[in-house]
């Protein structure tokens, strides 16, 4: 009987070790790498989300003050100007007012206690039944310790947090730094990688292709965050007026209407549970003051909601992205178990343009061929 050898020769055996040593490598420094690559990636997301803002500012520019239209980096600056005093403003509005509404809802819990179901007097009647003497006075011990202790361990609980806040702070400098330099340099970057792949007359076609699917992506991620940027400063907008209307009603104070107008805008940003999160939130603040004007406040935000979703919204995002609803979701399950929250953010559109590949699909393929 006859055997069949396979003989493999040393080059052959040695290129495959080489091949699955450099895979490895590859794998290890992505994982090593992978936070950096994410802050990279944010960076690239807002350079490129940007783009609308200062290509307007640019004509803004160059129709009233006479500026080249080759020199976009005063536009860029400008833009980005613009979004970092925004982030700024958000923070110093929206931290403290969170921050000592909650305080101050912790701190009243016991009189607020004594003041509804305090005054109740089957309350000891039912404490009775079920085994406490003085069931009143032993909810408000409870409420009083946990008050004490809240408030008593806030300090202690924002020291122990410096350091996760400064990674958080360096993070977000290291994304801004890195956005400006995109913005200002993106295109020179992109203009030398054309010019380097496109140098032989057989690659042009390549390049040509290429050029129109990044030119493609580059106008989903743009048109998708300016249009939803827009609906989240109409959002952002309503919850303000409502929180100010109810304020005017229920005597609570009317500088809860800008950081709760802040607080739906930036959570608006988040794809289809933002609104909700926002909305929670929102309430949640407003119960501290008033519970009716929260309750009144839900009821009032789910309609406007409604009407949001499926005629405001629709009409100005358009089709941006021409995704199912299917795709959508899935996008974000993905992208937030893989990165959390920024994949959630990011993943739509990605998704969008994964569909740009799909549809360049032939193109790229008569390429190859």
């Amino acid at each position: 009987m006859s055997k069949n050898i396979v003989e493999v020769d040393t080059k052959t055996i040695i290129r495959f070790w080489l091949v699955l040593l450099a895979i490895l490598l590859v794998i290890f420094f992505f994982y090593k790498a992978s936070a950096a690559l994410i802050i990279i990636g944010i960076s690239i997301f807002l350079a490129i989300a940007l783009k609308p803002l200062v290509n307007r500012l640019n004509k803004f520019l160059t129709k009233h003050l006479g500026v080249s239209k080759s020199h976009r980096a005063a536009s860029a600056a400008i833009a980005y100007s613009i979004i970092v005093v925004f982030v700024i403003t958000i923070v110093a509005i929206v931290g403290p007012v969170v921050v000592n509404e909650t305080s101050k809802f912790v701190q009243q819990l016991p009189t607020r206690f004594n003041e509804s179901i305090g005054g109740w007097e089957g309350i000891n009647e039912f404490g009775h039944s079920i085994g406490v003497n003085n069931l009143q006075e032993e909810i408000t011990k409870v409420l009083s310790d946990f008050s004490n202790g809240f408030l008593g361990n806030l300090g202690s609980t924002v020291i122990s947090s410096i350091g996760v806040i400064g990674d958080l702070i360096m993070k977000g400098i290291l994304i801004l730094v890195l956005t400006l330099l995109f913005m200002l340099e993106g295109h020179e970057i992109t203009d030398v990688i054309w010019r380097s792949l496109g140098s032989r007359k057989e690659d042009q076609k390549a390049v040509t292709v290429a050029k129109r699917i990044v030119a493609r992506m580059s106008n989903v991620i743009s048109t998708y965050a300016s249009r939803q940027v827009l609906v989240a400063m109409l959002d952002g907008g309503f919850t303000m007026l409502l929180v100010f209307i109810l304020s005017l009603i229920f005597n609570f104070s009317a500088s809860l209407a800008v950081p709760m107008g802040l607080i739906a805008f930036v959570f608006y940003l988040i794809p289809m549970f933002g609104q909700i999160i926002s909305a929670c939130l929102v309430a949640a603040i407003l119960a501290f003051s008033s519970p009716i004007a929260a309750v009144i406040f839900v009821g009032v935000y789910i309609i406007y909601a409604q009407i949001e979703n499926n005629a405001i919204a629709p009409k100005i995002q358009g089709d941006a992205l021409r995704l199912p609803a299917v795709a959508i979701l899935a996008a974000m399950v993905i992208g937030m178990y893989l990165f959390g929250l920024v994949g959630a953010i990011l993943a739509i559109p990605i998704a969008g343009c994964i569909r740009v590949l799909i549809e360049e699909y032939p193109n790229i393929k008569s390429i190859r061929e």
